[in-house]
C-alpha cells in the first residue's frame, strides 16, 4: 500500500539510535524527507546516511531536549526544514520502585518524557496550522495500561505524554493537524535483550529452559517469563515504525487522538 508520504517531511526526535532510528528508516522508505535528532553528531549522520540512501533528503539537528532552549531550537530547525510530522520519539527510562524513588527521579522523568514533547509541539504547531495540515505522533508505553512496579516514574510519565496527546487532538480541532500515541509493548534491542537473557539466566528455573543460540534462554523462554503476550514474541523496531508511518500519512486523515498499542496484547494479560 503507497501511504502517500512522498514529499512530506519529518522531524523524528531522538532518532540517532533504536526505535527512533527505524522510525526514520520506515518513514524514507516511503518517500518521507527526514530530519534526525540527536545527542551524538557521530550516531545522527549514520542514520541521515541510512536515510538519504533511500533516496529522501536527510539531515541532522542535535541537542540535548532537556536542556534550556534546546527543544524550541530543534523545533525552529524543524520548521525550517519544513516538516509537517512531528515524531516525539525521544524519551529516556529508568528504573525505580516505590521504595526507593525520589523526587528527583519523579522530577527527572517529567522532564525527560513529558516537557520536551511539549516544547517541540508547542513551537512547531504555528506552522502546523499554517498549513492546515500536520501530524503529531507521541511515542507512549504498555506501562501506562499496566505500570510497571520496577518502573513507577516512567509508568507515570509516559500516562501523562497520552493523556496530553489526547488533549491537543481536540485543541486542534477543524485545523487539519492530527494528534496520536503510539505505545509499543517490550521491544527488543540489543541491550534489551541482554538484559533479559541475564535475568532468565538468573531465575531459579532457568536450567531447566531451552537454550538460545548463544547458550542462554531463547526468546520463547524469555517471553513467557517477563513479558507473556497472545502473539508469543517480543516486539521489533519495525513493529512501532509500521504503527507510525501509517499513523503520519494522509491515509490516517480520519485516525485522531487514539492511542495505538502495539505491544502483542500484553495489556491485560494475566
Amino acid at each position: 500500500m503507497d501511504l502517500r508520504l512522498a514529499g512530506h517531511r519529518a522531524l523524528v526526535t531522538g532518532s540517532s539510535s533504536g526505535i527512533g532510528a527505524t522510525i526514520a528508516e520506515t518513514l524514507a522508505e516511503e518517500g518521507c524527507d527526514v530530519l534526525v535528532h540527536g545527542r551524538n553528531a557521530g550516531a545522527a549522520a549514520a542514520v541521515a546516511e541510512q536515510v538519504a540512501a533511500r533516496g529522501v533528503r536527510a539531515e541532522v539537528v542535535l541537542g540535548d531536549l532537556t536542556e534550556p532552549g534546546v527543544a524550541e531550537e530543534v523545533a525552529r530547525t524543524a520548521c525550517d526544514f519544513g516538516a509537517g510530522i512531528l515524531v516525539n520519539n525521544a524519551g529516556p527510562f529508568a528504573e525505580h520502585d516505590w521504595e526507593t524513588s525520589r523526587p528527583s527521579d519523579w522530577r527527572a522523568a517529567f522532564e525527560g518524557n513529558v516537557l520536551p514533547t511539549v516544547r517541540v509541539s508547542q513551537t512547531l504547531l504555528p506552522s502546523l496550522r499554517a498549513a492546515g495540515w500536520g501530524r503529531v505522533i507521541t511515542i507512549g508505553s504498555r506501562a501506562v495500561r499496566t505500570p510497571l512496579p520496577n518502573m513507577v516514574t516512567y509508568s507515570a510519565a509516559k500516562a501523562a505524554v497520552v493523556n496530553m496527546t489526547t488533549s491537543l487532538a481536540r485543541h486542534l480541532a477543524g485545523t487539519g493537524v492530527t494528534a496520536n500515541c503510539v505505545s509499543p509493548g517490550v521491544i527488543v534491542s540489543p541491550s534489551m535483550f541482554r538484559m533479559l537473557q541475564e535475568r532468565a539466566a538468573d531465575d531459579e528455573d532457568g536450567a531447566d529452559r531451552g537454550a538460545g543460540a548463544a547458550g542462554g534462554p531463547d526468546e520463547a523462554d524469555i517471553v513467557a517469563a517477563y513479558a507473556p503476550n497472545p502473539v508469543g514474541r517480543l516486539g521489533r523496531p519495525e513493529d512501532i515504525a509500521s504503527a507510525v508511518a501509517y499513523l503520519a500519512s494522509p491515509r490516517a486523515d480520519y485516525v485522531n487522538g487514539i492511542e495505538l498499542r502495539v505491544d502483542g496484547g500484553i495489556t491485560g494479560t494475566p
